[in-house]
């Protein structure tokens, strides 16, 4: 073979690599469209049979479709004016903000301390912390259950949102502390030269750069009470303290009263606040919630 043919083989051979090289990326491409296309379908078409429902007329799930030929919004307003669903919100919101405002405040400053003070038991508090956020929080029913009856606690939605603190701060800890650890030593270093003591920095400078961190927690602990079933049907006793679960749950598990599409008009409206709170706020959840998995 002369030098000019040795030359052009791999002339000749690139634009052919380049081509299968693109043939597989846009087959990879396509079979991505493809899958979360599916996963669309599957998620959006059940939000669509909901939505259907609540506008459906009558009561049970046999004339329910997804866009319905008679649709009707009776159900939202029998919703406020036959049941007690504006209390049971109020119920909810109060447990949400309580569980949001002390979830916030208990983990940012367990997080701190856990990051930048050396102390003794730092790791076994630490180990211990990790243990426990494997546990779900129902295997200790009993044991909340006896406790709240113990300290009066029981049928209080204070006491509700004590124990859903408690039961989430592992894991908000240990995002907190991931999230600190990525902070830049130096800065405290600085503040303490300049006099200023633990405090003072976790306030004015540590507290500020944990913004994303604080948003993630803030929304995820907000949104929880709302859906959560388990506990509040241990510990709430009285028709007044119900939370919308518990509210909606009795709608259709009544052997009389199967209001189905009152239901699912609850749901509709239960979701729309936490929808739009995911959606404006969605930024800050993509980034604490992988900046808080950096770094354990």
């Amino acid at each position: 073979m002369t030098k000019t043919a040795e030359r052009a083989a791999p002339r000749t051979a690139a634009p052919a690599a380049r081509r299968r090289t693109g043939r597989r990326e846009g087959l990879s491409t396509a079979l991505i469209h493809v899958e979360l296309v599916v996963v669309a379908c599957l998620v959006i078409f059940p939000l669509l049979w909901v939505v259907g429902a609540s506008l459906s007329p009558g009561d049970g799930l046999g004339e329910v479709s997804p866009f319905p030929s008679e649709a009707t919004i009776a159900h939202y307003a029998d919703l406020f004016t036959e049941t007690s669903y504006g209390r049971w919100y109020l119920n909810s919101l109060y447990v949400a903000v309580l569980n949001m405002v002390g979830s916030v405040a208990l983990a940012a400053v367990c997080g701190f301390v856990f990051s930048r003070v050396k102390f003794k038991g730092r790791k076994a508090g630490l180990l211990s912390i990790l243990i426990l956020q494997m546990f779900p929080a129902f295997l200790a029913a009993i044991a909340v259950y006896m406790l709240f009856l113990n300290f009066g606690l029981l049928d209080s939605l204070t006491g509700l949102a004590l124990v859903s603190i408690a039961g989430a701060l592992p894991y908000n800890i240990w995002l907190m502390k991931g999230y600190t650890d990525n902070l830049p030593a130096s800065l405290d270093e600085a503040a303490a030269i300049d006099g200023a003591g633990r405090l003072t920095i976790f306030v004015k400078i540590i507290l500020p750069l944990m913004r994303p961190m604080l948003t993630f927690v803030a929304i995820t602990q907000f949104t929880l009470p709302w859906m959560d079933f388990i506990l509040p049907r241990l510990v709430l006793q009285s028709a007044d303290k119900q939370t919308v679960a518990l509210g909606l749950f009795n709608m259709i598990s009544s052997e009389y009263a199967n209001s189905y599409t009152t239901f699912a008009a609850g749901a509709v409206v239960l979701a729309l606040p936490i929808t739009i709170l995911y959606i404006v706020l969605q930024r800050y959840l993509v980034t604490g919630a992988s900046a808080g998995a950096e770094k354990g």
